[in-house]
């Protein structure tokens, strides 16, 4: 809880975090349906990325982590507006999906492992935000509509929250807002 409150308040005082290069992004695809009732269903092809608090945080040179276990380096980030121009957030290679954050499915379904034991970690949770393109969030506008989801929770662990949540965002994640001095 502490980590991600401290990540939260570095990263709110940033211009904007730097785009890793070390790794390909592949988001994981994921249908959306939208459904009227004078023309029933129609599938969009959509997909999920994962948020950035489950990224990889490195330097934006190398392969130095700017946040390892539960402090920042000092050298890379002695203080925010330094860390974002310094640090980059990486992508998440298709392999990664599964084997670092137990993420699943397909065209149609979307698996969340909660702890997931990698090749250089243990991963705890994968927080994931549904894409409408490559460069924006889906934005869901639900006044006077119904958003409807099944959840399988029989072989949910007891104590874990399996949770869908709608989250206020800019569309285009802040890019036009904030830029990378």
């Amino acid at each position: 809880m502490n980590k991600s409150i401290a990540i939260s308040a570095l990263f709110a005082a940033c211009s904007a975090q730097q785009v890793g290069t070390q790794k390909a992004n592949s988001d994981h695809s994921l249908g959306l349906s939208y459904c009227t009732k004078a023309s029933g269903c129609a599938k969009q092809s959509r997909s999920v990325t994962m948020d950035a608090n489950w990224r990889w945080l490195h330097d934006k040179n190398g392969y130095n982590n700017c946040y390892t276990g539960a402090s920042w380096d000092p050298k890379e980030c002695p203080d925010a507006d330094t860390c974002a121009k310094q640090c980059a957030v990486d992508g998440v290679p298709q392999d990664e999906w599964k084997n670092t954050y137990g993420v699943t499915g397909d065209a149609d379904t979307l698996d969340l492992g909660f702890l997931t034991k990698g090749s250089y970690a243990t991963n705890v949770g994968s927080r994931t935000f549904m894409m409408a393109t490559p460069d924006k969030y889906e934005m869901f506008k639900l006044k006077n509509k119904e958003f409807t989801f099944d959840v399988d929770v029989s072989n949910m662990p007891c104590g874990i929250n399996g949770a869908l949540y709608f989250v206020e965002m800019q569309e285009d994640g802040g890019k036009t807002e904030y830029t990378n001095d």
